[in-house]
This record gives structure tokens, C-alpha cells and sequence, in this order.
């Protein structure tokens, strides 16, 4: 533990060798974050500017994007300047605000993946009454919850936490997640029971609200052959990006209840994964999964080529 001016800070114990290939971490996540940031937002831009995309599904699809620019910067920068210092140190409010944010912008994923599979519900299965139902107020309304809704789940263990005495000063891993808990003088049972209810809320019951949704789309789709083709090109996207975050997400929470001690390169590498497939995978896989983003996308470049 560091004091200055009263102030608590926590060691990150999760680097490997960070003194002898700090420069060579900084350089690949750097590089790693700027193409994050430059991927995500090129898709957004192309929503943005042309008009044949201000449909749901692809404002969906931007606000998925902002996500993981936002869950990006909620945990890269901090990562960038713990490559470059001396001690891997985070003061402990810092580390309660970089945990919420992860959490919360996590659970906005859920969220948006499932308005997002409610909308291809909707326009393949009712596409009559497609226009009626996925108005711009709307859509407007279900950005807004995705949003607000997690933060403020969130909010209420991140408070609970601020007043817990803390007796542990090292975490075991290179950013503030759910081991957090792990570092107070005594184990909360609230702070237990609400992150099992806050799990299967902001994670489970949106999973498989989805897979029962698409379930009900391939049903009518396999009766339907004109649909198959739509469904296809519009449900795979996100189900892919379902999977993968879904099995990052459920090691990330697993960590934290069972006491398995993980060797720490195998804590980094998953830990890597899991901040860095994500930002990456979502603007590729609909880039070029979805048609008519990647057909804007061939403009774009072949224009400049």
C-alpha cells in the first residue's frame, strides 16, 4: 500500500516480465488500440453518412461500436501507462470507477445484442409490421436503457464497495474487475447475492432471450425459403459476436468465484482476450458479414486505390 494524501493504492500483480518488454507491450497494445478505435469508428462513419443505413439494425450496430471504442478507453490508457512506469499502482477509487465502467459497458453489449436480435425478430418474422414497431422513438428508447440501465446496476455494488475496509493491496491481474471483492477484510454476502442477481439479469437472461429468439427466426426461416437467405446474412453476425463475448464473459465472472490459482501468463493471455478480441471482432465480422456496410466498405477503398 501507497500513501499519499490519505489515498489508498492498489499494485497490480498480473504483468509478466513487464521491466524487460515494457516497450514491446506498449508498442503492440498501443497499435492494438489505435485500430480499435480506427476500425470501430470507420463503420460508424459509414452508418452516419449515408442514409440507405439509418435503419435500426445498423444503429444497433454503430452503438455497438461507440461501445467498444468506450470499453476500450475505459482500460487502455491506464494499460499503456502501467507498460511505461516503474510500479503497476492504481489508486483504489480509480480502481472502483475502472470497474464499473468495464461492467457497465459490458452489460450494455448484452443489452444492444439483444435489442438487436429483437429487431431481426421483428422485421423476419412481422417484416408487415416492422415499420410500426421499430419506430426512431423506438430506437431511441432502447439506446437510451442500454445504457442507463447497466450503469445503474452497476452503480449500486460499486457504492457498497467504496465503504468497505480493504486488507489487500495486490490484485491478480492487470486491471480492476471482478476480483475486486477479493481485496476487502471481509467477503460481503450482500455484495455476493447481488452480483449472482446482477449476472444472471444483465447477462444470462439476456443470452437466452437471444437464443430463443434466433431459435424462433431459423424455425421460421427453415418453413420459409424466400427468408433464408435474409436470416443468414442478418442473424450470423450476431451470433458470432454472441459467442465470443459470451465465452470471455463467463471466464471473466468465473474467476472471481472459484478460488482455481491460474498460473499468471495464463491469466494475462485470457485477460488479453478478453479486452482485445471484442473491440476487434465486432466492426471485422460485420464489416464483412453485413452487406450493406461491406459494400460501402469496397467504395471506400477502391475510391482511394
Amino acid at each position: 500500500m501507497y500513501n499519499r494524501l490519505n489515498v489508498t493504492y492498489i499494485t497490480f500483480d498480473g504483468h509478466v516480465e513487464v521491466q524487460k518488454y515494457r516497450y514491446l507491450y506498449f508498442v503492440i497494445m498501443f497499435t492494438v488500440y489505435i485500430l480499435i478505435i480506427c476500425s470501430n469508428f470507420t463503420i460508424v462513419s459509414i452508418i452516419v453518412i449515408h442514409k440507405s443505413l439509418h435503419e435500426p439494425m445498423y444503429i444497433f450496430i454503430a452503438a455497438l461500436l461507440i461501445n467498444s471504442v468506450l470499453f476500450s478507453t475505459a482500460i487502455y490508457p491506464k494499460l499503456l501507462i502501467d507498460f511505461l512506469s516503474e510500479k503497476q499502482i492504481i489508486s483504489y477509487p480509480a480502481c472502483l470507477f475502472q470497474w464499473f465502467s468495464f461492467y457497465s459497458i459490458a452489460g450494455s453489449e448484452f443489452f444492444l445484442l439483444s435489442v438487436m436480435a429483437y429487431d431481426r425478430y421483428v422485421s423476419i418474422c412481422n417484416p408487415l409490421q416492422y415499420s410500426t414497431i421499430m419506430t426512431k422513438t423506438t430506437v431511441i428508447i432502447f439506446l437510451i436503457f442500454a445504457w442507463i440501465l447497466p450503469a445503474c446496476q452497476i452503480s449500486v455494488p460499486m457504492l457498497l464497495s467504496v465503504k468497505k475496509e480493504i486488507c489487500k493491496f495486490h490484485l491478480k491481474g492487470i486491471l480492476c474487475n471482478s476480483t475486486v471483492h477479493k481485496l476487502h477484510c471481509v467477503s460481503s454476502r450482500l455484495l455476493h447475492i447481488y452480483g449472482l442477481v446482477g449476472f444472471v439479469s444483465a447477462a444470462l437472461l439476456p443470452v437466452l432471450f437471444i437464443l430463443f429468439t434466433y431459435t424462433r427466426i431459423l424455425v421460421i426461416s427453415y418453413r420459409c425459403r424466400g427468408v433464408r437467405r435474409k436470416a443468414a446474412q442478418t442473424c450470423l453476425p450476431h451470433l458470432l459476436v454472441l459467442i465470443n463475448f459470451s465465452c470471455l464473459s463467463a471466464y471473466d465472472v468465473l474467476l472471481a468465484r472459484l478460488e482455481v490459482d491460474f498460473p499468471k501468463i495464463v491469466r494475462l493471455i485470457m485477460t488479453l482476450q478478453i479486452i482485445t478480441y471484442q473491440p476487434l471482432f465486432n466492426p471485422i465480422i460485420y464489416g464483412l458479414k453485413m452487406g450493406g456496410i461491406y459494400e460501402q466498405l469496397k467504395r471506400l477503398f477502391y475510391k482511394r486505390v
